[in-house]
């Protein structure tokens, strides 16, 4: 708990490793997950680091990585999962050397494979189109007559095309998509004003797998050299295939059965050579993980390797980075035996060094406490050792979250789909879609949320928008036979625990759960803010400044807890006291209660008065007199105090910068050129600026938090509201009913009711909830204490490097 309290402590360590072993080191280093490293030559580009060639030499790798991936995947082939994952450690640059030549030669070889099929397959188009010419041109084709809006020439029908040739000796025959055969034709008609005898008729089957295009067989007649030249420039500009067909019936017969023999064996070639490289791709499928797992870690290694500095005099590699306290003990365990194993007689050295500079910010975490840091995360990375408001979020947020959506039934749907991917999250875990990560990585976040639901759902008692009766009601019903109102007595019990069920139903019940949830989310409002001002002391305490916690803190807690602090007591107050009486008749009588909000105005409108009628306690004018004063005085004390407080901090450390100088000058003058940086770094007016718009902050948002806790009554009102009408409207109508109509209303009333409740009130009202309990966190939380300024610890990992990959 305590470093979720508190980020863990980091230190800055400075590590001394050979030459000899410093890729097998840092190798090392990325398995473990524990250095952040910094970048000791940062005025070198890219381009001028030492290990540049090697970077581009894995790159070449990872490229044909992914060539061999994309093969793989238009196949239609599964890659095998990595299931060793020792098998990827540091290798050794023979091993990184045999992987290279292994990816070049499968590249080479499905490159060849790839060329040859494609050249194959264009070589059977070419002669499927040309068969279909040549059997399309033995056809006789009736030519319907044709009226001004197709562009052929008026024809009779029952024509042979034999015949065609006699009567046009120039002809063109090819295959033009079918998509442009209408174009084609305007454009044949257009240009040639009709002057030609155009046979068009599709192609059944079309062997393209690869681009599959739907294509159409023409043959065109016409008179004279020049214009069957410009038919065939016509098509070939709207990307026609040409195909020359002899006139003699016997010459074109010959030629049907040898294209039909060449394609026999070009259709035999293709299926063995498809074969052949389905084959080679399984086998690469088999590996293929494996590989691209080292590239991507050795590429990693040495774009690390890039931001070490040599020692030319020790002839080793001295790296610098950040790494948990805790951890150091086992970053040296880890080098001490990489350094073994790799046999040499040197050794490395680890030690921390002492700075000045900011260390990142690293919160361990476990599953269960990892989705509500990142919800901290989203707002802003802690301070190194600022108060972690992440801790208290795991209690704040789903309790927030169940007082807008408090429902026993809605809540407990909601727990056992959180269960379900609890429970289920090693086989669930490898879905990678965008939505369902989101779901899966805050189950335990949801799962708690529905648990706090269901609490907070016992306290409204409402179950689907239906009540429960646990306990003896405090409220008896007379019996009645009219039409009526009535009214239910008290019969002196309490019920056990929240509302009473009798409140369900009645006229008032909206009235009294307004008054009642409204007043609570004031309560909780007040109180988790004041709780956010309190968590300053421990930030003031912990970074050495604990004058602010007199200067700051103080008047702000006052200020706060004067005014609604006060308006707290006095809700819990109102409560507490018996509005009813006894009368003269011994009829109970109820005494109007004051109005708060009435109360509170006049506060300020009439200090120290309080008209008799509206008196909650004795005494009271003068405490609200004692408030105000308070309040007034914590303005001027935030405003002031800690600019006046700094401005005589920097004025002493000036004073006692001049008096050493009669003792050392040379001292005097390294403190005198520290104090002019510092006066640089110091101006009060501009303290005075910023500290007069954190005091009118402060004040202003007292008042605007405060009533946004209000959406925690507001949400509750409106999905209690919403829950009963969808219950009435689906269900409840079809209950007056009997026999089949009931039972047929019944099944369709309740799938209606399943679906819009999971549909809306799980759905669309559970993510309207979850987003007003988060903004409550960012600005009303966390923005009474957290600075949110620092920068997140990102060790050298593969394991998140991999999954970023991914």
């Amino acid at each position: 708990m305590t470093s979720l309290f508190r980020s863990e402590e980091m230190s800055l360590v400075q590590m001394y490793i050979p030459s000899e072993v410093a890729h097998s080191c840092i190798a090392e280093l990325g398995e473990l997950a524990m250095v952040q490293f910094i970048d000791l030559n940062p005025d070198l580009n890219p381009f001028q680091r030492h290990y540049v060639a090697q970077i581009r030499r894995l790159d070449a790798m990872e490229r044909q990585c992914r060539f061999l991936q994309t093969q793989i995947e238009h196949a239609g082939i599964t890659i095998q999962t990595l299931k060793n994952p020792e098998s990827t450690r540091a290798r050794s640059a023979q091993q990184v050397d045999d992987l290279e030549e292994t990816l070049g030669r499968h590249e080479s070889r499905m490159v060849e494979m790839n060329v040859s099929y494609e050249s194959l397959q264009h070589r059977f188009l070419q002669l499927t189109e040309l068969r279909h010419v040549l059997e399309s041109k033995d056809r006789r084709h009736a030519v319907d007559t044709l009226d001004d809006t197709a562009p052929l020439l008026n024809s009779t029908s029952d024509i042979s095309l034999l015949d065609m040739s006699s009567i046009y000796p120039g002809h063109v025959t090819g295959v033009i998509e079918r998509s442009k055969v209408a174009t084609f034709e305007r454009v044949l008609w257009r240009s040639l004003r009709g002057n030609l005898l155009m046979y068009s008729v599709e192609i059944d089957d079309d062997p393209s797998n690869e681009r599959s295009t739907e294509k159409n067989v023409f043959a065109i007649f016409a008179h004279g050299l020049q214009v069957v030249n410009k038919i065939r420039k016509i098509s070939e500009g709207l990307g026609g295939t040409l195909y020359d067909v002899a006139d003699e019936p016997d010459k074109r017969r010959d030629t049907i059965i040898d294209v039909v023999s060449r394609l026999e064996d070009l259709s035999t070639v293709l299926v063995n050579t498809e074969n052949a490289r389905q084959s080679e791709l399984v086998k690469i499928a088999k590996q293929l993980a494996a590989w691209t797992t080292m590239v991507r870690k050795e590429k990693a290694t040495f774009h690390i390797m890039n931001l070490l500095s040599y020692d030319p005099d020790r002839k080793c590699m001295i790296a610098e980075g950040w790494c948990p306290t805790s951890y150091i003990h086992i970053i040296k365990t880890s080098l001490r035996e990489t350094v073994a194993a790799s046999g040499t007689n040197l050794s490395s050295i680890l030690t921390p060094i002492s700075t000045h500079a900011a260390p990142p910010t690293y919160h361990r975490t476990n599953r269960l406490t990892s989705g509500f840091q990142s919800i901290i995360d989203a707002y802003g990375i802690a301070r190194y050792r600022e108060v972690n408001p992440g801790l208290f979020t795991i209690v704040t947020f789903p309790f927030l979250f169940a007082v807008m959506f408090g429902d026993i039934g809605h809540g407990f749907l909601l727990f056992l789909f959180a269960l379900y991917l609890v429970l289920n999250e090693k086989r669930l875990s490898s879905n990678k879609g965008e939505i369902f990560s989101m779901f899966f990585s805050g189950r335990y976040m949801m799962l708690m949320m529905g648990i706090f639901s269901i609490f907070t759902g016992i306290i409204y008692n409402d179950i689907f928008s239906l009540s429960l009766s646990l306990g003896k009601s405090g409220f008896d019903w007379p019996r009645h036979n009219g039409t009526g109102p009535i009214e239910a007595h008290t019969n002196g019990h309490v019920y056990s625990f929240g509302f009473d069920p009798a409140w369900h139903g009645s006229e008032n019940f909206l009235l009294f759960s307004n008054s009642y949830k409204m007043k609570q989310a004031i309560i909780i409002g007040v109180f988790h803010m004041s709780f956010a001002i309190c968590l300053n002391v421990f930030n003031h305490i912990y970074f050495g400044k604990k004058e602010f916690v007199w200067l700051e803190f103080l008047p702000q807690i006052l200020f706060m807890e004067s005014i609604f602090g006060y308006l707290v007591f006095c809700i819990i107050y109102k409560w507490s006291v018996n509005w009813w009486e006894v009368g003269q008749d011994g009829q109970l009588l109820r005494n109007a209660p004051p109005n708060l909000l009435n109360m509170l105005i006049y506060m300020f409108l009439t200090p120290g008065t309080v008209d008799p009628k509206e008196q909650l306690f004795p005494g009271q004018g003068p405490l609200q007199a004692v408030l105000i004063v308070i309040a007034l005085i914590c303005v001027p004390w935030m405003w002031f105090a800690k600019p006046f407080y700094l401005k005589k901090q920097h004025e002493n450390h000036r004073y006692r910068t001049v008096a050493n100088d009669e003792d050392d000058h040379n001292s005097a003058e390294f403190d005198h050129d520290m104090t002019a940086e510092t006066e640089e770094e110091f101006e009060f007016s501009e303290m005075m600026i910023h500290q007069t718009i954190h005091t009118i902050e402060f004040c202003l948002n007292c008042i605007s938090n405060t009533a946004s806790y209000l959406r925690l009554w507001a949400l509750s009102l409106a999905h209690a509201q919403l829950s009963s009408v969808l219950w009435d409207m689906t269900l409840k109508i079809w209950f007056n009913l009997t026999g089949f109509p009931a039972v047929a209303g019944l099944v369709i009333g309740f799938s209606m009711w399943f679906v819009l409740t999971v549909g809306i009130l799980l759905g669309m009202e559970g993510l309207s909830a979850f987003l007003h309990a988060l903004r409550l966190h960012w600005v009303e939380f966390d923005g009474k204490f957290y600075m949110g300024d620092g920068y997140i610890f990102e060790p050298f990992s593969f394991k998140a490097l991999v999954d970023s990959e991914e």
